[in-house]
């Protein structure tokens, strides 16, 4: 490198004269089921290792008009459970041999119309959207470029999606609730209305009110720790103190529990059972100890890619629909009749 010039990436030219050898033959060491002699071979490979050289996917999958990105569109995605599904999808993905790309994005059409153009733009081989709902033209466009599209956390007719159990998990713990003596039921949700949120809510509060229970809804500003305590703060000023509370995620039931203990004087859970759901890492904690359900990120990320793997290998086959249903895991804010800890 001359003193006036600028570094750049290793190049297959600078590895063909390295290991002695044509550009083509470069090329074709690293093209798989390609021919080339295993002295060649043995050149290339040697003098790639000496340059620190890597073949560049980018340009391979620009000249096939498609490259190995994957979108990955979420809004806020360091935020409670997203962020561990964020982290399984990118290891899923990268497992594969592709390039998960982030796109941190709001929740309206809008919003998620811009992701998908920047994402056609890099051409993109799939994307995967984790927040908002997708509008029709956004299906549209994917399938015109023959691009594979996946929705994670809600049904959507013209997409793959892959959804928890949210109406299962939901209807379960009211009865678990009810079976054990409470009849006053707190539902804490968040005004943000997604999917699972409105799922969690309307399946819990409809199988309470099936079993005779009388079920009071607050919801916080958003689905996070300070929209728990502002829910719990709507809680206590009820007629009547709920016997237990139903939160639609951890980071909320985390809010409720503080304002329940600190705030309120509250024993959990004695005077008032909590249940959130997720099963963020931080519900194990001694200071939470909250029982709640597990969405296994791992599972969800597993079935996205295979969506993503079969649409691309039919992509005239019907469109899939597959769901994780969460387990039950119990702590102390909640231990069901005759459930052993």
């Amino acid at each position: 490198m001359t003193k006036h010039s600028k570094p750049g990436f290793v190049s297959a030219l600078q590895v063909a004269e390295r290991a002695g050898v044509s550009r083509s033959a470069v090329s074709r060491t690293f093209t798989p089921g390609a021919s080339v002699s295993a002295e060649t071979r043995r050149k290339v490979l040697r003098a790639a290792e000496e340059l620190g050289y890597e073949v560049n996917d980018l340009a391979r999958g620009l000249l096939a008009n498609q490259s190995r990105l994957v979108g990955l569109v979420v809004t806020n995605p360091e935020e409670g459970f997203r962020a561990f599904l964020v982290a399984a999808l990118a290891r899923a993905l990268i497992a594969r041999g592709s390039v998960p790309v982030l796109i941190n994005t709001g929740r309206t059409p809008e919003d998620l119309l811009a992701a998908q153009k920047v994402l056609l733009r890099h051409r993109a081989e799939a994307t995967v959207i984790l927040s908002g709902t997708p509008p029709t033209e956004f299906a549209q466009l994917a399938r015109r470029n023959g691009q594979p599209l996946v929705v994670i956390g809600r049904s959507e007719p013209d997409a793959d999606h892959v959804r928890a159990g949210n109406s299962e998990a939901s209807r379960r713990i009211a009865r678990l609730l009810v079976e054990s003596g409470r009849t006053v039921l707190g539902m804490v949700g968040s005004r943000s209305g997604t999917p699972s949120v409105v799922e969690r809510e309307a399946s819990f509060t409809e199988e309470a009110e099936r079993l005779g229970a009388t079920v009071i809804t607050a919801r916080g500003c958003d689905s996070v720790y300070e929209g728990g305590r502002e829910a719990a703060r709507t809680l206590l000023r009820s007629q009547r103190r709920p016997e237990a509370v139903f939160c639609v995620n951890d980071p909320m039931a985390f809010g409720v529990l503080d304002v329940l203990r600190h705030e309120a004087g509250l024993r959990v859970p004695e005077d008032v059972a909590v249940v959130g759901f997720d099963n963020v890492p931080e519900a194990g904690w001694a200071s939470f100890d909250l029982t709640t359900f597990w969405q296994d990120p791992e599972a969800i990320a597993a079935a996205a890619v295979s969506l993503i793997e079969a649409r691309q290998h039919d992509p005239q086959r019907p469109l899939q629909r597959l769901r994780v249903v969460p387990e039950l895991v119990i702590r102390g804010s909640f231990v069901p009749r005759g459930a052993p800890r």
